[in-house]
């Protein structure tokens, strides 16, 4: 049972985290007035102290010593970050986890601010899990303001990161531009540079590593081998299931792979050509020998914007190549993907959009990995006119 006093202690660490936000909006509205450097807080002071409030309430509520509503029991307390992570542990976990996701479907790690119930949900977890590879700026502070004190499992760990960086950088010289970190248009890149002091100072380092390696169907095999092996790490008792778990999922992964690239290999080389919002699904292109021509938004992030500059050379670059459509994240507005499209004299795919920051809600096809990466497929080759194979046994249902 968590100790009575927890509530109250998190509602200290709580107020902290809120007058240290209170103090970075006092000076962004200082600044408001100046050409650059100017942000606005992701939730307002007076919001955050009453979400506080009323988890101080929750903390009080046990202030018998019970265990908390819901309480997990023998169950491993594990906190997610992304909706990938999350759906890899359910599969490797299964029953023998209690499972909290910080991001909801739909959700982008690049601009997450955990919420006072997703730092009590750290709080009491015995496993965070983490993707690595500098996605998650929010993870540092998260676990100084919740206290966390379990186990980190870091994902990335599970793959060759140096085989990561040369898929990156042949990514960035293969479209002809190399990231400028969180903002991709140059005349907003000092604006960027100040704003990013003091609260998101360290968001986007990403050490030349495009972070989104789960869109690797092969990357992802090690992320799960990493999970497994921090989970039974964590819980000797549950080992053997979390591997034998682990190893059929595993399976399942393998036979996504070939599937996958079945597909592909059907399509011409010179067709496989590829254009998207924001460069999230670099390893998958790399995977599967698809040529990426560009992105509207020149950046790992999909909350960074592009000058007028970069949107022109990617009309000229859709042309010279003879690219056919345009496909858009399901994190990011299709709205500049239909005008870019339109201008282009290509169709923009944004009524069946790409799973690659987050899946989908429950119920959509991505609402699992297997589901997200299986629509991306057929998104991505309907888009091409290409022909589509039935999926196997073993990826059905």
């Amino acid at each position: 049972p968590a100790p009575a006093y927890l509530g109250i202690i998190l509602s200290m660490r709580i107020v902290r985290v809120i007058l240290i936000k209170s103090r970075t909006a006092a000076r962004s509205g200082a600044a408001a007035a100046a050409p650059k450097g100017t942000t606005v807080p992701a939730r307002t002071p007076l919001a955050l102290i009453a979400a506080a409030a009323a988890l101080a309430l929750l903390g009080c509520a046990g202030a018998d010593g019970s265990a908390p509503a819901g309480d997990a029991g023998e169950q491993l307390r594990v906190v997610a970050t992304t909706t990938q992570l999350a759906d890899f542990a359910l599969r490797v976990g299964g029953d023998d986890i209690s499972l909290t996701g910080l991001l909801a479907p739909g959700a982008s790690a690049h601009h997450f601010d955990p919420s006072p119930a997703d730092l009590l949900a750290l709080a009491r977890a015995d496993v965070l899990l983490v993707n690595g590879a500098g996605l998650e700026g929010f993870v540092e502070s998260a676990v100084e303001a919740s206290g966390f004190d379990g186990t980190v499992i870091t994902a990335s760990a599970g793959i060759d990161l140096a085989l990561a960086q040369e898929i990156t950088a042949e990514a960035e010289a293969e479209s002809g531009h190399e990231h400028d970190e969180g903002q991709a248009g140059d005349e907003h890149g000092d604006e960027h540079d100040d704003a990013d002091e003091g609260e998101h100072a360290d968001e986007h380092d990403h050490d030349g590593l495009n972070p989104h390696i789960w869109t690797s169907v092969r990357f992802a095999q090690g992320m799960v081998a990493e999970l497994a092996d921090g989970f039974a790490a964590a819980d000797p008792a549950h080992a053997a299931a979390f591997r034998e778990r682990a190893a059929e999922y595993t399976d399942q992964l393998e036979s996504l792979d070939a599937w996958i690239g079945a597909q592909y290999a059907r399509v011409p080389a010179s067709e496989r050509l590829f254009v998207s919002g924001h460069d999230s699904l670099t390893y998958y292109l790399h995977d599967y020998d698809i040529e990426f021509i560009g992105s509207l938004v020149p950046s790992f992030e999909d909350n960074a914007e592009p000058s007028a500059a970069q949107l022109d050379a990617l009309i000229a670059e859709i042309r010279a190549h003879g690219v056919k459509a345009v496909f858009v994240e399901s994190s990011m507005n299709p709205k500049l993907a239909r005008t870019v499209a339109e201008e282009a004299g290509i169709r923009a795919v944004d009524t069946d959009q790409l799973y690659a920051d987050s899946l989908g809600a429950p119920g959509t096809p991505g609402a699992t990995y297997l589901g997200a990466t299986i629509a991306n497929t057929r998104t991505i080759l309907t888009g091409w006119g290409a022909s589509i194979d039935p999926l196997p046994a073993e990826l059905e249902g």
